[in-house]
């Protein structure tokens, strides 16, 4: 067993052990030559609480990590009560991250084997050229912005050289009973699937790991292509995609879903709807998995869906006098005493006759029926105004309104409605500061 460790010259890394055979034959190699290399070494092992032997296993690692004078981490499910494999590899998942913050390298035992496993079970599920490349190092970022650095050393080796070495330098280790069942998927194809494959294709594995190194190759090329033709853009909690080339636009779409807005369970007819999401007329929408895709002139937008009446309704009066100025999660301040708007320069202040306002008054969002009387006159529904304004689908929802009924008085960050226009008559002036739309 031969594993590349140049690159970790000096490197300060973590290896995640479970006791068992792959990770135990990795932490023996590390140890066995850290100084060769300057690395600084050191390991972690979680205890998910799932099987009987788990404590007894971690009991194992913490002791011969003792004995070889080896920094331990050790993480306990301990309340979290994980029942599936999704929980507990999301709960590991959370213990690398605490763990790299004392390393630079997270070292985990996945093989040649496991490499060929995981791409025949992302083939047989559908996947894109993206579930071809296996398992690669990769930089992962948290919901909170941390990073992970996460590195697979015996990723070109096979199962039978990590055996080997094993037998040859009496490493111990203990056995995960799961392994055995085929209650798992992946345990199906690791004792069924792969060794009848490498009966009728010998070395199927090894091809199986090119094969997935030319894929990763390609998937990168194709990602980094999106990022220098521009495809992808945010603006604030808005993800827009231009118009592009299918394998381009997956890409980009992927990337939006699961890195973007952290969700995990999308599938490919979705990504599918929305590539053909392109070709429709402005403003049809598309919405999954609590986001809403708006088709617009310049791509595809993408944001969290808005519900209806996400925010109650206020008084006018009683928004007013209580000072607020936030409402829907955005700026609003509506205020009869506004002299120096230097703090504002970047917002939209509108003036309007306050006396024209009437008592009946409320901040809300668009509803049905709601019709707009334009500032020099002309009345129409407020969805034509908002299309003659040139205001995209995916904000209307997300747009303050005063209203009086359905009649609307100010579409803030918009325009006023003639009915409460500044005349010569007028004696008292408000303002309403809110974003641009």
């Amino acid at each position: 067993m031969k594993l590349e460790l140049a690159a970790y010259r000096g490197k300060k890394i973590c290896v995640a052990v479970s006791g068992g055979r792959d990770s135990m034959a990795l932490l023996h190699f590390m140890n066995a030559h850290k100084e060769e290399y300057g690395i600084t070494l050191s390991a972690l092992n979680c205890d998910h609480e799932m099987r009987v032997s788990s404590a007894s296993d971690s009991e194992f690692v913490k002791n011969w990590c003792g004995e070889n004078g080896i920094d331990l981490l050790c993480f306990k499910a301990d309340e979290l009560a994980l029942k599936t494999e999704a929980e507990a590899r999301d709960w590991r998942r959370s213990c690398y991250f605490k763990a790299a913050k004392g390393a630079d390298f997270i070292a985990t035992a996945h093989h040649l084997d496991d490499n060929a496993e995981t791409v025949l079970f992302n083939l047989a599920r559908g996947s894109a050229l993206a579930g071809a490349t296996g398992i690669t190092d990769a930089v992962v970022t948290s919901s909170e912005g941390d990073k992970l650095n996460l590195i697979h050393p015996l990723i070109a080796c096979t199962r039978a050289e990590i055996n080997a070495y094993v037998a040859e330098n009496a490493v111990p280790y203990v056995d995960d009973e799961t392994n055995f069942t085929d209650a798992y998927t992946r345990n199906y194809i690791r004792n069924n699937v792969l060794p009848a494959l490498e009966k009728a294709v010998p070395d199927a594995a090894k091809a199986i790991y090119r094969f997935s190194r030319l894929a990763a190759e390609d998937e990168a090329f194709i990602s980094a292509e999106v990022e220098r033709r521009g495809l992808l853009k945010f603006d604030g909690d808005t993800a827009i995609i231009k118009s592009c080339e299918k394998p381009l636009f997956s890409r980009a779409a992927v990337a939006v879903i699961k890195d973007f807005f952290k969700r995990k369970d999308y599938t490919s007819t979705q990504v599918e709807v929305l590539y053909k999401l392109q070709f429709a007329e402005n403003g049809k929408k598309f919405e999954f998995l609590g986001l809403t895709a708006y088709k617009e002139a310049r791509g595809i937008s993408i944001m969290k869906t808005v519900s209806e009446g996400a925010d109650c309704e206020v008084p006018f009066f009683d928004y007013m006098c209580g000072k607020s100025s936030i409402y829907g999660g955005q700026l609003l301040k509506i205020t009869e005493n506004c002299s120096d708007f230097t703090a504002f320069s970047d917002k939209k202040i509108l003036k309007f006759d306050l006396a024209a306002i009437p008592q009946t008054a409320v901040v809300r969002f668009i509803e049905s029926g709601d019709k707009f009387t334009k500032f020099g006159g002309g009345t129409k529904s407020l969805g034509d105004f908002f299309t003659d304004r040139k205001i995209p689908v995916r904000l209307r929802k997300t747009i303050p309104l005063i209203a009086n009924g359905n009649e609307i008085l100010a579409v803030c960050g918009v325009e006023i409605s003639d009915k409460i226009q500044i005349k010569d008559k007028t004696r008292k002036v408000g303002f309403i500061i809110s974003e641009k739309f």
